[in-house]
């Protein structure tokens, strides 16, 4: 029987599910960096409208989340390791960890206020914003490689949102990966607004 603890914070080979998160997470990365491109600070803080956040917006709010999901992720990575939660896959999920990262994934058909922790503020530099932003990718992926050999359906992660939750690691890599497209998702849409804008300017 193969020992999984072994394979437990292994960089150079990520199980076909971690690795395809890996992949995600670095064209989530691209896909941002190629979004945002080389704009003005103005043009990333613009809003189509009061009640409709910017594209700036749209990726501190991401970063944010990183900033509070990444210390959940890593409890639960070490609360499996201790535990000897280990498995080769493919692996089951829970119906709510299922329904929960596909609520995320765009087009936005569902609306969802968020968490006060994780409310962008009003104007963030684009520079800044998108390090940060590429940052957190890298940090995800370092948590994949963490995660590597656990067991993701019995390896649970709390909410951070819902005190209450508490979903499979291998859902809560799932939520990651469709809340990001989610608001890259809106970002684009608000650069659509602001060239439609710039055209009826013109």
């Amino acid at each position: 029987k193969r020992d999984w603890s072994s394979d437990v914070c292994s960089s150079d080979r990520l199980t076909p599910e971690l690795d395809d998160f890996r992949r995600q997470l670095e064209q989530l990365s691209a896909d941002g960096s190629r979004l945002v491109g080389d704009m003005s600070d103005d043009e990333f803080n613009w809003r189509p409208a009061p009640d409709r956040w910017s594209i700036a917006q749209c990726i501190e709010h991401l970063n944010a989340t990183a900033r509070e999901y990444l210390p959940a992720l890593d409890e639960c990575i070490a609360d499996a390791i201790r535990r000897g939660q280990y498995g080769a896959g493919p692996f089951r999920y829970t119906l709510v960890g299922r329904l929960v990262a596909r609520s995320q994934e765009p087009p936005a058909r569902l609306k969802f206020k968020s968490p006060r922790a994780f409310a962008p503020p009003d104007r963030r530099g684009r520079q800044e914003t998108m390090a940060a932003f590429r940052a957190y990718q890298v940090q995800y992926i370092d948590r994949l490689r963490q995660a590597n050999g656990l067991d993701l359906s019995r390896a649970r992660v709390r909410s951070t949102a819902y005190r209450w939750l508490r979903i499979p690691l291998g859902s809560a890599f799932a939520l990651t990966t469709a809340h990001e497209r989610r608001h890259l998702w809106q970002a684009r849409q608000v650069l659509d607004a602001l060239q439609s804008a710039r055209a009826a300017g013109a």
